[in-house]
């Protein structure tokens, strides 16, 4: 059961259509700025998706994906009832480190769920918005996208699983200087680097997602978690025991052919 005045508290709007679920950022007013309530609600999303949901879109309503943390929560102004940059600065250690994995619970599912899932990113994407977007499988992004991880320029790091997802995608060298210099990157250079899979005219970022869901849709929903789970994790092993892997994953998908046509 969807509980939508957690997703409404944090401005996030959950829709399902059968294998197909959109996640939309729903702070326009605020470039989709995001807060410990979006926080929580983006890690409830997860737990919410109906078992059969084998693709999830992430978009953000308004100009822009999302414009990072709100600026109340650096500032020291604050958002009431919430906790910010200052006073987490005079937590304990332990709290701070529960803390801030509490918040990253918010940007890890998005790869752990056996779904597919799909960052369609327009505008800015900055700091935590870049790391949301990169946290998804896919990202398709529209030509006036620019993403950048300003958390360095801020007297801070990315920590919210931004550091392995960029290295992961650019290499070190590269996601060094992006990081640490600050600059935009724009839709080209995310394309080329490999950031993003696609970039498209504004006006074709909604049917160019589409196409992409529907494609990844007409693959046997079995075989598409597997090879997911295949890719995802084939950094971490070597060699020998990826192959190894790729033997029980396609044991799975023979036993389950088997089933259908016996």
């Amino acid at each position: 059961m969807i509980d939508n005045a957690l997703l409404q508290a944090g401005h996030v709007r959950l829709s399902v259509d059968g294998p197909r679920a959109d996640v939309v950022l729903v702070r326009a007013e605020a470039r989709n700025a995001q807060t410990p309530a979006m926080w929580r609600a983006l890690s409830a999303v997860g737990d919410l998706l109906p078992p059969d949901v084998r693709v999830v879109v992430l978009s953000g309503q308004g100009r822009s994906f999302s414009a990072g943390l709100d600026r109340a929560l650096i500032d020291g102004t604050g958002i009431a009832g919430e906790v910010g940059l200052v006073d987490m600065a005079r937590m304990p250690a332990d709290e701070l480190d529960a803390t801030i994995a509490g918040i990253q619970q918010a940007f890890t599912w998005w790869r752990e769920h056996d779904a597919v899932t799909v960052a369609a990113v327009h505008g800015h994407a900055v700091g935590a918005g870049f790391q949301l977007a990169l946290a998804c499988d896919l990202l398709v992004v529209a030509s006036d996208a620019q993403l950048a991880m300003r958390e360095p320029s801020l007297g801070l790091v990315p920590d919210l699983g931004g550091t392995h997802a960029l290295t992961e995608a650019v290499g070190y060298r590269r996601a060094l200087e992006i990081c640490a210099t600050g600059r935009w990157v724009g839709a080209e250079e995310a394309v080329r680097l490999g950031v993003a899979q696609l970039a498209v005219d504004p006006s074709e970022l909604s049917g160019t997602v589409d196409d992409l869901v529907a494609a990844l849709l007409a693959v046997p929903p079995g075989a598409l978690a597997a090879t997911k789970r295949l890719l995802r994790d084939a950094g971490g092993r070597d060699r020998r025991e990826q192959m190894a892997a790729e033997r029980a994953e396609q044991a799975g998908r023979l036993a389950e052919l088997a089933g259908l046509l016996g």
